[in-house]
């Protein structure tokens, strides 16, 4: 039978005119012409300085996209997409009449689903009129991307701080490096190919009370991280590359690094 879910902290922008995947290429990480209906891609939207801002899912339709993202983003990243408009035949508007639902083990999926492009074992997402049945709550299916080491947004992502690839964008299908130039793309490249990656946003198991995000993290008493989101014992942290062996503190619990199977980490020097 599987998971059906709904996120009410996700919301659904839509993009349409004539130029709005010439517009969009131009400023996210990922290739937007690749979206098609049945087919999502997921992208990055990065400051001028190559930055994290915001994270969605593209979903193309004949005559438009849809993009969801996170509702508290939406005031926020309609005027910031705007701004760059220029002479761009293409509008953008809050598409509040649609709901976002996610299908993981096996759910049949629901009208408007695609499969989540990150991993297999996500399952699906969907954008859809509300009203949906489901069988799960949103929070089983945090349980479920924490446990495959899958970042939720703003949660586990910092503003003007995360490089994609310390989210794990290049391994979870969240970039392209052929598409072309787009925002922030220099900084992406040059840690790519340079080797300049310090630190990884990485799964952890958590003995203890659950510590609050942005709780430092410590190693023999330095610091070598901080906490983001987490539930019932398991959690995503960004903690530097030499800091993953033996036993981390965040307040008063104990944390183990462990890095998901998907992961591409530099050998140990």
């Amino acid at each position: 039978m599987g998971n059906i879910a709904g996120l009410p902290d996700r919301g659904v922008i839509e993009l349409a005119g004539e130029d709005r995947v010439a517009f969009l290429q131009g400023l996210v990480s990922n290739d937007v012409e690749a979206s098609a209906p049945g087919r999502a891609v997921w992208t990055g939207l990065l400051s001028p300085q190559g930055k994290y801002f915001a994270d969605f899912f593209i979903f193309g339709e004949p005559d438009r996209l849809l993009l969801d993202c996170e509702a508290a983003q939406i005031p926020i990243l309609v005027p910031k997409l705007s701004r760059y408009r220029l002479r761009a035949k293409v509008t953008l508007r809050t598409a509040s009449e649609y709901a976002v639902y996610v299908g993981w083990n096996d759910a049949t999926p629901i009208s408007g689903a695609a499969p989540d492009p990150r991993l297999p074992n996500a399952g699906w997402r969907a954008i859809a009129a509300p009203g949906a049945l489901t069988n799960a709550t949103p929070e089983d299916w945090d349980l479920h991307r924490l446990a495959l080491g899958l970042p939720d947004g703003s949660r586990d992502l910092e503003l003007d701080k995360t490089l994609l690839l310390e989210a794990g964008f290049d391994e979870l299908n969240g970039l392209s490096w052929t598409k072309g130039c787009y925002m922030g793309q220099e900084l992406t490249a040059r840690t790519k190919y340079r080797g300049l990656l310090k630190r990884r946003l990485v799964p952890v198991a958590i003995v203890g009370p659950l510590p609050p995000p942005g709780t430092a993290i410590l190693r023999d008493g330095a610091e070598v991280g901080t906490m983001r989101s987490g539930r019932d014992g398991i959690g995503l942290a960004v903690i530097r590359l030499d800091s993953f062996a033996g036993p981390l503190t965040a307040g008063s619990a104990v944390l183990h690094a462990r890095p998901a199977a998907w992961m591409r980490l530099p050998e140990p020097a």
